[in-house]
């Protein structure tokens, strides 16, 4: 079965690089363990600023991330790689059983979370999920980024650098809204219930966390509307969701 699992990661392309913050070593020897045997390369960081020293000098293809540590917590430093340029998913784990803890690592920017005790297949799964999302969303954003960059009214978005200007100012979007912007600029005009988008943009295992689109599209609006609370570029589709304005094409 080990051989099988490493052969087919191995067969999709190089391996993967997945760095584990955890500061727990028991949890973190498993981690490594069962990682490497899906094919992939792991690193080990035993706390937040250990973790955040590996993401200054190394890429990852996925960092697994553990809420409570020791220094800076799972928070901050989600936080933290959510504020660099390169887009790195994060599933977090966490001890705690709150919903609310769970909305905090999602609205920071996580891909995916995993509340303790979870069984190693099923963590083993979400990796397999975030890395085909990725993957995928990778194949679509090659064939639609190879024309010339978006203009949409005052706007241009060049997928490419993943740049977005208005009125000829740079504005400075997290990861997360870049790709939420791109997504809608890619079809003007369709509506997207939060479900839909939750899907499409931050992908499996945020199913009921609806207010995390509401809290995203706020912060994007305050970015590129010149009046939030009457936008011209997303619109609010009331009782339905949200859309990009196809009148600005």
């Amino acid at each position: 079965m080990k051989n099988l699992a490493m052969s087919a990661a191995q067969q999709s392309g190089p391996m993967k690089q997945i760095l584990v913050v955890e500061d727990d070593r028991d949890i973190a020897l498993l981690l490594e363990m069962h990682l490497k045997d899906m094919g992939c390369g792991v690193t080990v960081a035993h706390d937040g600023n250990e973790g955040y020293t590996r993401v200054l000098n190394q890429q990852y293809d996925l960092i697994i991330l553990d809420v409570m540590m020791p220094g800076m917590d799972g928070l901050e430093l989600c936080k933290k790689i959510r504020n660099r340029a390169n887009y790195t998913p994060v599933l977090m784990l966490t001890a705690r059983s709150s919903e609310l803890d769970r909305v905090l690592g999602l609205e920071l920017g996580a891909d995916d979370y995993l509340t303790k005790p979870f069984s190693i297949r099923e963590l083993l799964a979400r990796v397999k999920a975030i890395f085909r999302r990725i993957e995928s969303l990778g194949h679509k954003e090659s064939a639609a980024t190879a024309g010339l960059p978006k203009y949409l009214g005052e706007m241009v978005i060049d997928a490419q650098k993943r740049l977005v200007t208005l009125h000829g100012k740079d504005v400075e979007l997290t990861a997360r809204e870049f790709d939420l912007l791109w997504h809608f600029a890619q079809h003007p005009g369709q509506v997207f219930t939060r479900t839909q988008l939750l899907d499409s943009v931050w992908g499996y295992g945020h199913d009921g966390y609806e207010h995390t689109v509401n809290s995203h599209i706020n912060r994007l609006r305050a970015k590129i509307e010149k009046d939030p609370s009457k936008p011209d570029y997303i619109l609010t589709v009331w009782g339905v969701g949200y859309k990009f304005n196809d009148r600005l094409l």
